[in-house]
């Protein structure tokens, strides 16, 4: 995000997808008070007209999810192209981003199974829909794991051959191939392979913005999703949908509070009141713009000029964390397909739910770091595990809300990270700050 120019146009577009959510709601949850949901033309409507509609956009995501993806993972990974010359500052890095994307997908599922928002839907209607979602995404489900089993499932993680895997839609084994590409334009150091870099990065660009005309027609295809869903479930969703929100939320404050002073206080050796004072206003940023890289600048500004942290630390793992250290939006996958398994009656096998997990810290790499960015990857991770696509549409209309906080969080692990890698380092003689510099010039 390069002009502050394209905020108000983002803005508005989530006022009206809000608009769409609540004109779809309303819609759907009269007609299903008022004539209910078997009546024929309720059945046509939701037939013919919102139900294809919904699919259209829900196929757009699936149709751009591959290439996005293979760009982003092999992008954010080539960018740590400084880890050779930095050496164990990449290293810890690398290591800090995997486990505090782990805990915090740990959080966010245990807390899902916990209060299990999802529960309690009439398993007639959770049938009806599941069956209409298997339906409609039938293209995409054929190719897709039923089941994960022990060392088989490590073993399908390596494509035999990564053209036919993409082909069959076998995405984690197409991400898997993307990870090692991404590694070995690290270790490579040729013209040939900086050109290939710049055309991934050019691929990358592409995805995002026609990622961004797909989510432009958001707000038609929330109207159309919310419809039907709230014609068939009535107010069994608005009771669902926050439950949801309200563990999403929980699981992210626990993040933030708990996790993060953890790793302030116990591995930089930093008071956490300190730090997150410190830190206001990246958040405030984070917050308000539901973007990690329109946030950069302001957490650049906040790591050098405020926290004193090395620049050579502070620009490495901040530029590299605005897209490859997204633990809030790991966190928000993990429980986002774990309520809508539990809201369709899908049960997860404890194995299927590492492989959600396991998804989710690959995931919080290959995310771009835009507002909505999460959304091709929760619809993947649905089809991966058999719950229906069509499900994405029951937090859409919340989506820009929760998207809020976890780009709060995405952009305070940043930071974290930050802190924690620099414990120890110092910048070279000519980099370090001039005593004089101890506050930014604004927030």
């Amino acid at each position: 995000m390069t002009a502050g120019g394209d905020r108000p146009k983002k803005s508005s577009l989530h006022w009206l997808m809000l608009l769409g959510f609540i004109v779809g709601l309303g819609a759907g949850i009269a007609v299903n008070l008022g004539v209910g949901p078997e009546t024929p033309w309720v059945i046509w409507v939701t037939s013919n007209v919102t139900g294809p509609i919904g699919q259209i956009f829900l196929r757009l995501l699936f149709m751009l999810v591959l290439p996005l993806l293979v760009a982003a993972l092999i992008t954010g990974i080539a960018e740590m192209g400084d880890v050779k010359a930095l050496g164990k500052i990449g290293l810890k890095t690398l290591l800090f981003t995997i486990v505090i994307s782990g805990i915090a997908v740990a959080i966010g599922l245990g807390m899902v199974n916990y209060f299990r928002p999802g529960d309690g839907v009439d398993p007639a209607l959770a049938q009806q829909l599941l069956e209409q979602g298997r339906e409609g995404a039938q293209s995409i489900v054929t190719n897709a794991p039923t089941s994960v089993g022990g060392a088989q499932f490590f073993l399908d993680l390596i494509p035999a051959n990564v053209v036919a895997a993409a082909a069959d839609n076998q995405i984690l084994p197409v991400m898997i191939f993307s990870l090692f590409v991404g590694i070995g334009l690290v270790m490579t150091r040729h013209p040939a392979a900086d050109h290939f870099q710049r055309t991934m990065e050019g691929l990358l660009e592409v995805m995002m913005k026609l990622i961004g005309l797909v989510i432009s027609v958001a707000p038609i295809a929330i109207a159309c999703l919310m419809f039907n869903l709230a014609a068939l479930f009535g107010w069994d969703l608005l009771v669902r949908l926050g439950a949801y929100a309200g563990v999403v939320v929980l699981a992210l404050a626990t993040h933030f509070f708990i996790t993060y002073s953890l790793a302030v206080w116990g591995l930089a050796g930093r008071n956490p009141f300190s730090f997150f004072k410190a830190i206001q206003p990246a958040v405030v940023v984070a917050f308000s713009t539901a973007s990690s890289n329109a946030t950069l600048p302001t957490a650049l500004q906040v790591a050098e000029t405020r926290l004193r942290l090395p620049r050579k630390i502070s620009r490495f793992v901040l530029t590299v964390g605005a897209t490859a250290n997204q633990n809030g939006t790991a966190l928000f996958e993990g429980v986002t397909v774990l309520f809508l398994a539990q809201f369709f009656g899908v049960d997860l096998t404890l194995q299927q739910q590492v492989l959600v997990m396991f998804i989710c810290i690959l995931g919080g790499v290959g995310t771009a770091g835009v507002p909505a960015g999460s959304l091709p990857v929760i619809a993947m991770i649905l089809v991966m595990v058999g719950v229906p696509a069509e499900g994405i549409g029951l937090i859409l209309g919340v989506d820009r809300f929760l998207d809020m906080c976890r780009t709060t969080l995405n952009v305070t692990g940043d930071l974290v990270a930050a802190t924690v890698v620099s414990r120890g380092e110092s910048d070279p003689p000519g980099l370090e700050l001039p005593p004089s510099i101890t506050e930014p010039p604004g927030p």
